[in-house]
């Protein structure tokens, strides 16, 4: 792999500031001064970054996260909201989200230390179900929401299909639960604005097999890995280096509790990162 694609998934830096820390002439391989990032590296390779050996590279990791509504879905906002990486419990590594929710959407997003395994679980192929609650002020016809099953175009843009289904009518509103595949950029709102509904609440329970529950807000559970290794299928998982070897310590995520729920931290809003893991 690349050098900076190392020196990122040792959880020091994003790949962006490995290229820059190389060009600033921090960065050495078997102690040689690195020129430019365009360099492979192999586990046999000895990296320093200012004459510091790299950390050891965590093993690809994956946790759920209930995202409370009012966070964006990004480690730097222009607009200066706050953000979901800086409302993360400390004892987390640097983290990458799989995919996004905006800021009005709450529920399950999932936080992964590893881009590659990232990258698999978003891709259209992997084909996993999200599934979401909204609430909406107004009113549909059970043959309104039948029909999104076939798939919707709306100004000239495509949806998948969708299985949605009236929960209940609750005063001006009803309750609704969807699940669809290709979970484009605000598709639950778009579609059901097509229809008449306009939500005011929306909450992702599902992404895949991996469950909110009872998940409190802002709370944070990690994936055993033997869950997340029998869900990716052995050949994946040997590709993203992940292995059922126990750890010692079980480093920064506790025992390793399954996705049901039980190894949880509550986030501690506007808490900052440390500087070197969570930039």
């Amino acid at each position: 792999m690349r050098v900076a694609k190392a020196m990122a998934r040792a959880g020091l830096c994003s790949r962006r500031e490995a290229e820059r820390w190389i060009e600033q002439g921090r960065v050495r391989v078997n102690g040689t001064l690195l020129q430019s990032p365009a360099r492979d590296v192999s586990e046999r390779d000895h990296i320093t970054v200012d004459n510091t050996p790299l950390p050891s590279v965590e093993p690809p990791r994956l946790w759920r996260y209930h995202k409370p509504k009012g966070l964006v879905t990004t480690h730097r906002d222009p607009e200066g909201r706050p953000t979901v990486f800086a409302a993360l419990p400390e004892h987390l590594p640097r983290v990458i989200s799989v995919g996004r929710l905006d800021v009005n959407t709450e529920g399950l997003l999932l936080l992964t230390n590893d881009g590659a395994l990232a990258r698999h679980l978003e891709l259209p192929a992997t084909g996993w179900l999200r599934r979401y609650r909204a609430r909406a002020h107004g009113s549909v016809t059970p043959a309104a929401l039948e029909a999104l099953k076939a798939g919707s175009e709306i100004d000239g843009s495509r949806y998948g299909p969708i299985a949605a289904t009236l929960d209940k009518t609750q005063g001006a509103n009803v309750w609704l639960t969807l699940a669809l595949r290709e979970g484009k950029n605000r598709e639950v709102r778009t579609v059901l604005e097509s229809l008449g509904l306009t939500v005011n609440r929306l909450i992702r329970i599902s992404f895949g097999p991996f469950q909110l529950l009872e998940l409190a807000p802002g709370e944070v559970d990690v994936v055993r890995r033997r869950v997340l290794v029998d869900q990716l299928g052995p050949q994946v998982a040997r590709e993203l280096g992940l292995s059922l070897e126990p750890r010692q310590g079980q480093a920064n995520g506790g025992p390793g509790r399954s996705h049901a729920g039980a190894d949880r931290s509550r986030a501690g809003a506007g808490r900052p990162y440390r500087k070197q893991e969570r930039r």
